[in-house]
C-alpha cells in the first residue's frame, strides 16, 4: 500500500483543514476560568462530532471538571492511543494581542504564513495534526492503518486535577501498545524531535514569619529580625558557587547521560551563546561542569520563582515586615522523587532559621520525571521517517518542561509515551499573539501519516 495517495490527499485538503481547525480555534475553551465552563463542553461536542465524521465511534465522557473525549477505531496491526488537549490558556493581558485571539486568521510575517490565535500551537493545531492525517488516511483507504484510541483533555492547562482518577477508571479500555502525545516542537525550530524524557516538577511555596506585625524600621530596625533578610540569605543557599544545588540528598536517583543519547545531542550543534543571547544573556548559570543542554534537558534545578515582602508599592515606605514568602520550583530528573524532595527543602530552610523566624509551607504539586523505552520498534520506526518531511534528520531529544500526562500513562497503564510535536520556538504560546505556522500544521499532517505508516509496516 502507497503512502503517496493519503500525501496528496493531505495537500488537496488542507484548506478544509485550516478551515476545520479555524472552527476548533473560535470556541473560548479556558479550562482556568468557570466563566468558560460551557465553551469547555462545547469544544469536547465539536471534537465528538468532527471524529464522528469520518467514521471514530467518540463520546464525550463526564468527569467532576471538563469532560474527556475518547474514541477508537479498530484495524490491523498495533493499537496506539494518541493523547491532545483541547482547553487552552487564558488571553490575558488582552490589549497586548493584535487581533480577537479567538477570531483565527493566517498572517503573513517575514518567516511566511501563520495561524494566528489562541491555542493554535498549544495544542489544537498540534492535536488537529493527528486527527487530519487520520481522515486523509481512511478517505484515500477506507480503514486506519492501525486500532486507534483518541483522548482528549479539557484541563491541561489547569492541572489535570481529572486526569488521574479517569485513567484509573478506565484503564482497561485506554490501555494500548504506546501513547503518541502531540504538545512539543521542533528543536531549533527545524530539526524533527521525539521526545525521550522529561522532567519532573515539584512546586513549593515558604512564609517566613517573625514579628507578629509589620514595624517601623527607624523604630525596631537592627534589633527586630527582617523575615526577608532571612529569607534572602536561605535562597541564596541554595546554589554553591558551581551552580550545584545544596538541598541534602538533592542528587539521589539523578542518572549520568546515555552516552547514545549524548551523541545525538552533540550532533545537534546547539548554540547556547545563540540561546541565550535571544533573551539578553550571556553565560549558562547551572552546573558548571554541564553543557547548557544538559542543564535543560537531562539536569535537575532549582529556581525561585517570586519572591513577596514589605512594601512594593509606589514611592517609598520604610517597613520591617512580618512575613515574607516565596515560591521555587524543583524540575526533576531520572528517579527522583519528588516527595523526598519536598521533605528535604523544608528541613533544610528550617536548620536554617534564627530563633524569632517561623517557616509555614504550601505545596504546588509533584510529578516525577519520565524516562521512555526507545527499545520499542515505534521510536526508531518514527525516527526514520521524518527526515523526509522535514529535510533534517530527526532526534532523540530531552525536554525542559514537565508533560505529567506521559508519566501517568507510564505508571497507571503500563505504556510508554512518543512526544512528538511540531511547534516552533517563536510560537508565542501562553503569551499574547500565539501563533502556529501554517508549514508546521500542514507538514505536521504529513509527519503522522508517514508516522502510522512506519508503526503499521
Amino acid at each position: 500500500m502507497s503512502l503517496d495517495p493519503v500525501l496528496s490527499r493531505i495537500d488537496s485538503d488542507l484548506p478544509a483543514a485550516t478551515k476545520r481547525l479555524f472552527d476548533l480555534l473560535r470556541i473560548p475553551s479556558i479550562s482556568t476560568d468557570p466563566a468558560y465552563k460551557a465553551d469547555c463542553d462545547r469544544a469536547a461536542d465539536w471534537l465528538v462530532a468532527d471524529l464522528a465524521s469520518f467514521g471514530i465511534v467518540a463520546s464525550k465522557r463526564p468527569t467532576p471538571g471538563h469532560p474527556m473525549v475518547v474514541g477508537h477505531v479498530k484495524g490491523d496491526g498495533p493499537h496506539v492511543l494518541f493523547y491532545g488537549h483541547y482547553d487552552v490558556q487564558p488571553v490575558d493581558p488582552l490589549d497586548l494581542w493584535d487581533r480577537d485571539p479567538f477570531d483565527p486568521a493566517i498572517e503573513e510575517t517575514p518567516k511566511g504564513k501563520v495561524i494566528r490565535a489562541r491555542g493554535s500551537s498549544d495544542d489544537k493545531g498540534q492535536l488537529m495534526t493527528f486527527v487530519e492525517a487520520c481522515r486523509a488516511w481512511e478517505a484515500v483507504n477506507g480503514a486506519l492503518p492501525c486500532s486507534i484510541t483518541f483522548f482528549f483533555e479539557g484541563e491541561e492547562e489547569s492541572g489535570s486535577p481529572s486526569l488521574i482518577p479517569f485513567l484509573k477508571e478506565n484503564a482497561e479500555e485506554l490501555r494500548a501498545d504506546i501513547a503518541l502525545i502531540c504538545d512539543t516542537g521542533l528543536f531549533e525550530s527545524r530539526v524533527p524531535s521525539i521526545i525521550t524524557q522529561l522532567r519532573g516538577l515539584c512546586g513549593e511555596e515558604i512564609t517566613l514569619t517573625g514579628p507578629d506585625k509589620d514595624l517601623h524600621s527607624g523604630m525596631y530596625g537592627g534589633a527586630a529580625m527582617n523575615p526577608l533578610r532571612v529569607l534572602a540569605r536561605i535562597l541564596g543557599n541554595l546554589h554553591d558557587d558551581q551552580g550545584r544545588i545544596q538541598v541534602p540528598h538533592f542528587y539521589d536517583g539523578v542518572p549520568e547521560l546515555d552516552p547514545e543519547i549524548a551523541a545525538q545531542w552533540q550532533a545537534l550543534g546547539f548554540d547556547h551563546g545563540r540561546f541565550l543571547g535571544d533573551v539578553g544573556l550571556l553565560d549558562p548559570a547551572g552546573e558548571q561542569d554541564r553543557s547548557a543542554l544538559e542543564m535543560i534537558w537531562s539536569r535537575p534545578t532549582a529556581e525561585i520563582n517570586g519572591m513577596i515582602g514589605g512594601y512594593t508599592g509606589d514611592g517609598f515606605k520604610t517597613v520591617l515586615p512580618s512575613k515574607a514568602s516565596a515560591k521555587v520550583s524543583f524540575r526533576l530528573v531520572g528517579t527522583q522523587d519528588p516527595h523526598a524532595i519536598r521533605k528535604n527543602f523544608r528541613q533544610w530552610v528550617r536548620d536554617q532559621l534564627p530563633t524569632d523566624v517561623t517557616a509555614s509551607f504550601h505545596d504546588h504539586g509533584a510529578s516525577p520525571a519520565s524516562q521512555m523505552e526507545i527499545t520499542h520498534p515505534a521510536f526508531e520506526a518514527a525516527r526514520s521517517v521524518l527526515g523526509a518531511e522535514w529535510g533534517a534528520e530527526a532526534a532523540f531529544t530531552g525536554c525542559g518542561g514537565s508533560i505529567p500526562v506521559a508519566g501517568y500513562f507510564k505508571s497507571i497503564l503500563g505504556m510508554d509515551s512518543m512526544l512528538v510535536g511540531w511547534g516552533k520556538d517563536d510560537d508565542q504560546i501562553h503569551s499574547p499573539n500565539e501563533k502556529y505556522d501554517l508549514e508546521s500544521f500542514h507538514k505536521g499532517i504529513r509527519s503522522w501519516a508517514r508516522i502510522l505508516d512506519a508503526i503499521r509496516t
